[in-house]
């Protein structure tokens, strides 16, 4: 199965979102992604190249309508880029021969192309072969968001080109990083007792998710993609003393995500259950 990932950029020399500190950030931000599949500290949201992550097909089963024939002997992509179901116009996509979420991000042969109106892309005249991700750029941001394959995300999915031949790809879609967080805030040090989590409400969100992600990967969170449809919680289950990043992810009707907060946000609980 495929997810989305967002990647921060960097600077021309290696891919879409920072500088070395920036990098590491970014990489917080995909291992965030993954606690929500099952790892403690990790979570659906940034990579070293700025992306996020969501349901996207690889495999070419895709039912579309070519916009146009490739070269002989060369391949299209096409598909289609979204954000709150609605398609976006002028998202850059790219499609690139190697990729390292972690590291150096999108490299080797990469063809690039944007949306239309209609949020359709075709990447047209492609070289025949396996490529190793395809990124869309998150607006006018330095994050983009890539497909990744298997249960934890661990690996970018992979995009076959057949000559002669045009990959469908499931529908991109985006969502932002741009959530603001209440309380508590970075740095803060709070008691478990009476502990209401706060965050600011979300243009057409219609529920929330949260998650709450400890430092010391022996301690078992109790707070994992926690479905709310306010902006508070308070919160109903002990947790021991010690460092937490917390992050919540606004989602519309149709259960795609609108945005997500800071994936950096850490409180201390000082007055826990004993551990």
């Amino acid at each position: 199965m495929n997810n989305l990932v967002a990647l921060p950029r960097m600077p021309k020399i290696e891919r879409d979102n920072m500088t070395v500190s920036k990098w590491l950030a970014a990489c917080i931000i995909v291992t965030a992604a993954l606690a929500l599949t099952g790892c403690n500290r990790t979570k659906s949201s940034k990579s070293a190249n700025g992306s996020t992550s969501s349901p996207v097909t690889a495999d070419g089963n895709v039912p579309g309508v070519e916009k146009t024939k490739p070269a002989p002997g060369t391949g299209n992509v096409q598909g289609t880029v979204l954000y709150n179901s609605k398609p976006v116009a002028n998202i850059e996509v790219k499609l690139c021969a190697t990729f390292n979420q972690y590291f150096g991000g999108c490299g080797g042969k990469t063809y690039t192309a944007r949306t239309d109106k209609d949020g359709e892309y075709l990447i047209a005249n492609v070289e025949p072969k396996v490529y190793e991700a395809l990124l869309a750029r998150v607006f006018d941001t330095d994050s983009s968001v890539f497909a990744t394959a298997g249960i934890a995300g661990l690996s970018s999915a992979k995009y076959d080109i057949a000559p002669d031949k045009t990959l469908f790809i499931t529908p991109i879609n985006l969502f932002k990083s741009d959530l603001k967080l209440l309380n508590p805030k970075a740095g803060a040090k709070v008691s478990t007792q009476n502990l209401e989590l706060k965050w600011e409400s979300y243009p057409e969100a219609v529920y929330y998710k949260f998650s709450i992600y400890p430092d010391d990967s022996s301690v078992t969170s109790p707070y994992v993609g926690e479905r709310v449809e306010a902006t508070s919680f308070a919160l109903n289950k002990p947790l021991q003393n010690g460092t937490y990043r917390w992050q919540v992810s606004a989602y519309n009707s149709a259960d795609k995500k609108l945005s997500e907060s800071s994936s950096d946000i850490k409180f201390t609980i000082a007055d826990g259950p004993a551990s």
